[in-house]
């Protein structure tokens, strides 16, 4: 049974920075993308930053130079460092993982598993 378990969000002030992680568990993740979503209220999700097997990255225009998204494969553990954070950051955010071969523009179709999600809230 796949399990995506995110944590670390919270609310912090413009300019601060927070890191989220997602434990991963019953697979072996080692061999998969990976990428991190967002969804604020009223608005579509989106895809923030994605991760492949050999550690290569993407990321959304929005938070290139921002956020980085890495992963210990020790520890299971997919994390989202974010710097520089904006009110325009607000939203909950998501790991996914099981991905399309298009996955690498991270449109959310292209994962089919997900966390529940943790909220960071910038003001």
């Amino acid at each position: 049974h796949v399990q995506l378990v995110e944590s670390g969000g919270g609310s912090v002030q413009a300019g601060g920075s927070l890191r989220l992680s997602c434990v991963v568990s019953g697979f072996n993740y080692k061999s998969y993308c990976m990428a991190w979503f967002r969804q604020a209220p009223a608005k579509e999700r989106e895809g923030v930053a994605g991760i492949d097997w050999d550690g290569s990255t993407t990321y959304a225009h929005s938070v290139r130079g921002r956020f980085v998204i890495s992963k210990d494969n020790a520890k299971n553990t997919l994390y989202l460092q974010m710097s520089s954070l904006k009110p325009e950051d607000t939203a909950m955010y998501y790991c996914a993982t099981d991905c399309a071969p298009s996955w690498w523009l991270l449109p959310p179709v292209a994962f089919d598993t997900w966390g529940q999600g943790t909220q960071v809230t910038v003001s």
